[in-house]
């Protein structure tokens, strides 16, 4: 049982009625996972839907030895409807970034609060929809453009990001290679290939900066790599 303001502090539940709310808050669980702590496995029974309500996890597909990234979400983001209402197990592995809270919805809680305010299963279906879309706008970014302009994409997504001049990948490159569908190995070769271009420049520990933003955007839209400088 937790507090019901403990859910104000969940997005998707702020319209939810006082009923439903009092149903969650009845049946929910509060945890909180260091940084690489897995939250669940693919193929583990389900516990139930994970808000989260503050941190960062990481949603993975392992196969191979490999690891793919599926999505990311942070503070305000959910886990594990698809077994929550399909019924089966976690279809893929869920690792904590950085230190999270979650709070765990069981699949009697929500049913309990659906049924109790049904307008709350409208909400669940929308933030189903916007996650089929997510996942299918990253698969085709993965089919249709190749890695340098995913990557130069991710950048000057993170430069936004950051608001500032300098900044960073916003985790490994491993975690990086995951996200953008490929191996370390040419992450490292593909980020040489920008600095050697003049495209970024090395900011120090890990950071970046983009002394031609012109040739970054270029290469997200598929153009080669020209060695042109903004002087």
């Amino acid at each position: 049982m937790i507090e019901i303001a403990t859910l104000a502090r969940i997005p998707f539940l702020e319209n939810a009625s006082l009923a439903a709310r009092r149903e969650l808050a009845a049946r929910a669980v509060l945890r909180r996972f260091a940084a690489g702590e897995v939250l669940f496995t693919a193929g583990s029974a389900s516990r139930g839907l994970y808000a989260i309500l503050a941190g960062r996890v990481r949603v993975l597909r392992i196969s191979d030895s490999r690891q793919h990234l599926v999505h990311v979400e942070g503070p305000g983001g959910s886990l594990g409807e698809v077994p929550l209402f399909q019924g089966g197990s976690y279809p893929a592995t869920a690792i904590a970034a950085e230190p999270t809270t979650c709070v765990i919805l069981s699949r009697a809680a929500v049913h309990a609060a659906m049924a109790a305010d049904p307008a709350l299963a409208l909400i669940f279906l929308s933030r189903m929809a916007s996650r089929v879309r997510e996942l299918v706008e990253r698969l085709d970014g993965v089919v249709s453009r190749n890695v340098a302009s995913r990557l130069a994409a991710l950048l000057l997504e993170r430069s936004n990001e950051s608001g500032d001049a300098v900044f960073t990948l916003g985790g490994t490159q491993t975690e990086v290679a995951e996200e953008l569908g490929t191996v370390r190995e040419v992450i490292v070769r593909e980020l040489r290939a920008l600095r050697k271009c003049g495209a970024i420049a090395p900011a120090g520990r890990g950071r970046f900066r983009i002394p031609n933003l012109q040739a970054l955007r270029r290469l997200r839209g598929g153009d080669p790599l020209s060695g042109e400088s903004d002087g």
